[in-house]
Parts: structure tokens; sequence; C-alpha cells
């Protein structure tokens, strides 16, 4: 196309780039009483800038096309800083390598804007082939830690062109602009994904939650571990990670499970959020769940709320991988509100807004797994039982609608 008519198009992309990034989000009613869901999601590929994916000099692009596309922006860690809200974000080009990018938002909610350049994050001695899934944590040392998925080719397996080894990759910032790169985690476990840092020090030690496993994909009989490290520039697991939370039969983490963001301390415990996958006809399904650990010793589940936190519903069922919710970063403000950042289908990003106050009601009162159909159902019946008898007694303006 001539220059004008490339002016003219290039000018469209940006402008509606901006509608995209400056519109405001809709929080929707809850149908649960425990968060609400927005009806847009916060972070897509389209907020991808224009400038990222074209190449801009009509000289070597006069038809105005796509150089290096933007397939999905999805698991991504958050942080507040400043006063302001942070998504750094798992960036996934048409070639299917991984990048970090920050996005940043005034309020946690609305017109979240990718930073103009993605994270130049330092490489070790062995570069991976790809990054992905970084938590982020503010640790009472003074650092921010990024944990993240380090994947490599299993060199083991050279005619395996899907084998892959995957560590935890460590790095800190004081800006999330300079980052130092330290060693992967170091482990007897072959594989490790979705380890995260705990914010504070454990008998004097860094510790870890972790995911051990023997295969790339299949966690073997693994579940969300516990570690501690003694030095963080030389992170070596010197004993056998303890498992916290393990796989369970017939649940919504039979398959596997893992850690999602760093947990955050209330006065009652440690809140967790994880992910938890089982498989169905329609192939696996990944949902959040939520549990708490002691103050006096986080590796030690104190509560463990039955059933899955918050599931992929709608439109966030479809995409690249469907029928997945995934969570890497949430915020504590503090006022007690919580922001609650979760990746749809391994494409978008989601907002999902509540308090620690109704966090802790619902883990600490929520009953756990009655366990076999039979239980589960006399624990069902129980709660009917009672809110019948509530109903007659104190609400029979509520006897019409049974």
């Amino acid at each position: 196309m001539d220059k004008k008519t490339f002016d003219k198009h290039l000018e469209q992309l940006f402008e509606d780039h901006w509608k995209l990034v400056s519109r405001k989000n809709k929080k929707l009613a809850s149908n649960n009483g425990i968060y609400h869901r927005y009806k847009r999601p916060v972070l897509t590929r389209n907020h991808a800038p224009v400038y990222w994916r074209y190449d801009l000099d009509h000289t070597k692009n006069p038809m105005l096309l796509t150089r290096l596309g933007v397939n999905t922006t999805f698991n991504a860690g958050a942080i507040e800083l400043n006063g302001k809200y942070y998504m750094i974000a798992r960036v996934e080009g048409f070639d299917v390598k991984s990048f970090f990018a920050v996005a940043e938002s005034p309020d946690g909610i609305n017109n979240f804007t990718f930073w103009k350049h993605p994270v130049m994050m330092p490489v070790t001695e062995d570069p991976e082939m790809n990054v992905y899934d970084i938590r982020l944590v503010k640790h009472e040392d003074g650092w921010i830690y990024g944990t993240f998925c380090a994947e490599r080719k299993d060199n083991s397996k050279p005619d395996d062109s899907s084998a892959a080894l995957a560590s935890c990759g460590i790095a800190r910032t004081k800006d999330l602009i300079q980052w130092e790169r330290l060693p992967d985690l170091q482990s007897t476990a072959q594989q490790q994904r979705n380890c995260v840092l705990h914010p504070e020090f454990v008998d004097g030690k860094y510790a870890f939650y972790t995911r051990p496993q023997h295969g790339f994909i299949d966690t073997g009989d693994s579940g969300i571990g516990w570690a501690l490290v003694e030095d963080i520039e030389n992170p070596v697991i010197q004993e056998e990670e303890s498992i916290i939370d393990p796989r369970s039969y017939h649940t919504y983490k039979e398959v596997k499970n893992g850690m999602g963001p760093a947990p955050i301390k209330t006065e009652k415990g440690w809140l967790h959020l994880a992910h938890g996958v089982r498989n169905t006809a329609a192939g696996l399904r990944y949902v959040l769940y939520m549990f708490m650990c002691s103050l006096e010793d986080p590796s030690n589940v104190i509560h463990r709320p039955s059933g899955h936190f918050l599931e992929p519903l709608g439109e966030e069922r479809v995409g690249d991988v469907s029928n997945v919710v995934f969570c890497n970063g949430w915020i504590a403000k503090e006022n007690g509100d919580v922001l609650i950042y979760y990746a749809s289908s391994d494409t978008r990003m989601h907002v999902a807004t509540t308090n620690i106050d109704l966090l802790l009601d619902y883990v600490i009162h929520t009953p756990e797994d009655a366990g076999r159909t039979e239980l589960c159902a006399k624990q069902r019946d129980q709660l009917i039982r009672k809110n019948l008898s509530i109903i007659d007694q104190d609400y029979p303006q509520l006897k019409k609608f049974l």
C-alpha cells in the first residue's frame, strides 16, 4: 500500500489499541458471596502494543503485516508497589516461546498497559529454552523475588522432540526492571515446577513450596512440597522435600496439584491458593482451591475447605488449552481487599475481587471433604435439614419458593 494509506491504517491500529486499554471493566454480581468476577479479561493478546507485533518501517513492511505475533498473555505474577499494581505476564509469541512482560494498572482492575519493553531476564550458564509462570514475593530480606519455570530440552532423550526438563528459576529485583539471576533451585527431584518462595524466613532459612516430580507432565506420587534452603545465592535443598498437600483420589486434585502465588499472612494463618487437576472425558480440568497453614509452622495445613474455589466458566473455558483456570498472582491490599489474578485456558488474564475476612470465613468454616459419596450425601443432607428448619422458624415467607 502507498505511504498515505499505510499511515492511515497504522494510526487506526494505535487508536483501536488505545480504546482497548483505556476502557473500564464491570464488576459482575457474585454467585457465591466469596468473590466477584468481572465482565472482561484484564489482559489479552490484543493488549500487546502495536509496535511489539508490527514492523512500522514502510519500506520493510509496506503491507503492514504482523511480523512477530503475540498468541497469549496469561499466568501472571502480581505485586503492588508504590501505589500501583503490576502483573508480570507470560507472553507467548506465535513462535511458542514465552517471555515475561510487565503490565501496569492504576487500580489493579482497569487500564492494564504493558511497559514498552519486555523483561530481559538474565540466563544461567545453561540458558533455558523457555521461561514461564513467575511468582512474585516481597521477602523479609528486602528483595522482590521471582520464581519461575525454566524449561530445557531433555538431552537424555534426543529423539523425543517434546522431552523436557523443568527446574525452578530464581531471580531478584528491587524495581521490576533490573533483575539479578540466581542459580536454579537444586533438589533430588528430576523436575521442579510451580515453586514458590515463602515470604518470611523459617528457622533462619529460606522456605520453598515445591512440586518434586519425575516426569515433565506426569507428577508421579507428588503434590505440594516443603523444603528449606540455607543460602538463596546457592539454593540447594539439603533434605528431601516433605509433601504437605498431596494429591487425592477422586477429588479436584487427583491428577496433579501445585501452588499458586505466595501465601497471604493473616492473624489466623497463612492463606494459600493452589491449582488442582483431574481427568475428565473431555480431558484435563484445572480449578483453583484454597487451604490454610499455621502461623507457627507454615508447613502445617490446618484448614482444607471442601471442593474447588474457582472454576472456568463460560468463555473462560475456551482457549489454547481449554477448561483451565490457573493463578500465580494475587495482591492483598492494606485495607483488606484482595485482587486475584487468574488465567483462563492458557490464553488471557482475569481479575476477581474479595477481601481477607471473606477468605478467612470461607477457608475456616467451609467443611472438609467428607470422603465417600455416602458421607458427602449425609453431609449435604444435614445442611439441608438445618436450613429447612431455619426457614420454618425464621423465614416463613420463603416457603412459597420451596
